[in-house]
């Protein structure tokens, strides 16, 4: 949900429920990488409130479609993590049953 003045395109205040500090510092990290982003910051109203709220001002571009870029960006990075984790535990899996292998036939 869009909150703030709709006169002004490039600065919004974006929030997200059911959201916490995870998504949303990974996500500030994200848009503060950007180069059309002047000011990013977000705030938890209230701790008991699983909601989050985004502030973002641009240099010009649409605020609201910055963010999409950036939630794009995230889910890459998050992808790129999952790959990498899963071919780290296959290598590790195949690294401990040749090792069991090996010590099977060392005994036999």
């Amino acid at each position: 949900m869009e909150h703030g003045s709709f006169n002004d395109p490039s600065q919004g205040t974006f929030s997200m429920t059911d959201e916490d500090h995870t998504l949303a510092n990974s996500i500030r990290f994200t848009l503060n990488q950007d180069p059309r982003v002047t000011f990013c910051g977000y705030s938890i109203p209230h701790p008991s409130d699983a909601r989050v709220n985004i502030r973002i001002q641009t240099t010009g571009d649409p605020a609201r479609e910055v963010l999409k870029d950036s939630c794009q960006d995230q889910m890459l990075v998050c992808q790129h993590v999952r790959s990498t984790f899963d071919q780290a535990v296959m290598e590790f899996k195949s690294k401990k049953a040749l090792k069991s292998l090996e010590s099977m036939d060392i005994k036999s």
